[in-house]
C-alpha cells in the first residue's frame, strides 16, 4: 500500500512538471487595447475672408419742408471683406462691405433713393464650434438722392451709422454662410429748403471664403 501511494505522488508530480513546461511553450495572448475615441477639433474662426452678400432693405424717408413721409424699399447685392481674431470662445472681427442698392420710395410730390451702401463695422461673436452669433456696429456710407415734384434734385454721399446682429455658420473648412440684420441711418440731405432724411432696415445673407 505504501508503494502504491508513493507511486501516485510521483506520477502527480511528473504530470505537474510536464503541464508547466507545456504551458510555458504556448504563445501568450497579446493584451487587448481599446482605440481612443476620435474627437473632432473645434473650429477656429481666426483669419481673413472675402465674400458676397445679397438681400433687401425697407424703411422711411421724410421731407421737412413739405411734411411728406413715405416708405422706401428695394434690393441690394455686393462684396464683403473682413478679419477675425478668436480668443477662447470669443471672436472679435472687423468687416467692410460695399453694395449696389435700389432702395427707394416716393409719393406725388417727392422721391428719395439710396443707390449704394457701404459699412465698416466691428463684430463681437461667441463661438459654439461652427456656429457664431454676433453683434455688430460702426460707420455707414451711402448715396442718397432726393428729388422734388419740380424735378429739382440733390445727390450726396452721406455718412451715418449702423448697428445690428447676425449668425454665421462654418459649413466647410474654408467656407461660412451668414444671415444678418442691420439698422442704417444716413442722416439727411438738404436742398431747396428741405431736409430729407433716410433710414432703413437691412436683412441680407452672405457666403464667405476664409484664407
Amino acid at each position: 500500500m505504501k508503494r502504491i501511494l508513493l507511486a501516485g505522488i510521483a506520477i502527480a508530480a511528473l504530470a505537474g512538471i510536464i503541464g508547466s513546461a507545456t504551458a510555458a511553450d504556448l504563445p501568450r495572448q497579446a493584451p487587448m487595447y481599446k482605440a481612443p475615441a476620435y474627437v473632432a477639433p473645434m473650429f477656429n474662426w481666426t483669419g481673413a475672408y472675402i465674400g458676397l452678400n445679397a438681400g433687401g432693405g425697407w424703411g422711411k424717408s421724410s421731407w421737412s419742408g413739405t411734411g411728406d413721409k413715405f416708405d422706401v424699399s428695394g434690393g441690394m447685392i455686393g462684396a464683403t471683406v473682413g478679419y477675425n481674431w478668436q480668443f477662447g470662445t470669443w471672436v472679435l472681427g472687423l468687416e467692410g462691405d460695399i453694395d449696389w442698392t435700389n432702395i427707394k420710395g416716393s409719393n406725388a410730390f417727392a422721391e428719395t433713393k439710396n443707390e449704394y451702401l457701404s459699412t465698416i463695422r466691428g463684430r463681437v461673436g461667441y463661438s459654439f464650434d461652427r456656429w457664431m452669433p454676433y453683434v455688430t456696429g460702426g460707420l455707414a456710407l451711402g448715396g442718397v438722392k432726393a428729388t422734388d415734384v419740380l424735378g429739382n434734385s440733390r445727390d450726396e454721399t452721406k455718412a451715418g451709422w449702423t448697428v445690428g446682429t447676425g449668425v454665421e455658420f462654418a459649413f466647410a473648412p474654408q467656407w461660412t454662410a451668414k444671415v444678418e440684420y442691420l439698422y442704417v441711418d444716413l442722416g439727411n440731405v438738404e436742398f431747396a429748403g428741405n431736409k430729407t432724411d433716410f433710414y432703413t432696415n437691412v436683412v441680407r445673407g452672405g457666403v464667405n471664403y476664409r484664407f
